[in-house]
């Protein structure tokens, strides 16, 4: 069985995000086991609007624990996406690994998905903003899924 791995920040949002928009895209029957982790992971709560727009999506994260990306982590995966630049260049300086952009594997788009403190310049930003950016990526993320779903055997073998 073929792993992938997503990897941001904290894992409480993209990567999360990711892991389980991914998990209901392929179904209970998937050929694949889908995770996430995090290059920082330092111990915070899920944003309340992250968890909420989860929930409305369809996706329960109550059992989701924030774990941080470690060697015995990268080795089990098979595919290593990386939800931002920073990410990726994370993972290539302290493991050596190699991983693809969210959005190279679904658009071919060399592009990051960014964190809330990225797109919102003058942190930190108005809860409303805050909570709109949020939303907008869960939403992002849940409807790529199909494209990701698509590509996953040619990033999985190139």
């Amino acid at each position: 069985m073929k792993s992938i791995l997503f990897v941001c920040t904290g894992n409480i949002f993209r990567s999360m995000t990711a892991e389980y928009a991914l998990k209901a895209a392929l179904g209970l029957e998937s050929a694949y086991v889908v995770s996430s982790a995090g290059t920082e992971a330092k111990p915070q709560e899920m944003a309340h609007y992250v968890r909420a727009r989860l929930h409305q999506r369809g996706l329960d994260p109550a059992k989701h624990q924030q774990r941080r990306v470690t060697t015995e982590i990268l080795n089990e995966a098979d595919l290593v996406v990386a939800m931002g630049l920073d990410h990726r260049a994370y993972l290539k300086e302290q493991f050596g690994r190699e991983a693809w952009l969210f959005n190279q594997v679904c658009f071919d788009q060399e592009e990051p998905v960014l964190d809330i403190w990225e797109a919102l310049p003058n942190w930190p930003p108005d809860p409303a903003a805050q909570a709109a950016y949020g939303i907008s990526v869960v939403d992002y993320i849940g409807d790529s899924m199909p494209y990701f779903s698509q590509n996953i055997e040619r990033y999985l073998f190139s």
